[in-house]
């Protein structure tokens, strides 16, 4: 019968290249590191000077986070219907924000439509108003304070 003795002294030395190899390459677990989740919407939010093509206005606009929804903004001041209406909602995905669709604002007016982000200061918008009447192609351009 054969001792198992001899191989303890090679069980020892594989334990120990083991463990030498674990310090040498910063330790054996995996180091988990968070990395702090930005929100998409922070570049939104604030007041903007607006430009619009339709009837060549020019007004304020405010953006704030929308409380209900991870990704969803409010849009006081939406084609210039006045502070005093609840606001126009819209989500933000990346560097693109879009108007929830067929929502009414102001008097009842629908929008549709959607603006992208250049940079950190201008929004470039493309939108439908809609009184029922007339729906007209709106183009306006944010510019960040």
């Amino acid at each position: 019968m054969r001792s198992t003795l001899p191989l303890m002294p090679g069980i020892k030395i594989f334990g120990l290249i083991v463990l030498l190899s674990c310090l040498a390459s910063g330790g054996c677990l995996k180091e988990t590191t968070s990395t702090p989740s930005t929100d998409a919407r922070s570049a939104f939010i604030g007041n903007w000077s607006v430009q619009e093509t339709w009837v060549k206005l020019s007004y304020e606009v405010t953006v704030t986070a929308d409380t209900s929804s991870k990704m969803g903004v409010l849009l006081h001041n939406f084609a210039d219907i006045g502070f005093s209406f609840p606001p126009a909602k819209a989500l933000v995905s990346g560097n693109t924000i879009t108007l929830d669709p067929n929502q009414s604002i102001g008097d009842g007016l629908v929008v549709n439509g959607s603006g992208t982000l250049s940079g950190t200061t201008v929004i470039h918008w493309s939108y439908t108003i809609s009184d029922g009447a007339t729906q007209r192609q709106v183009s306006s351009t944010y510019s960040k304070h």
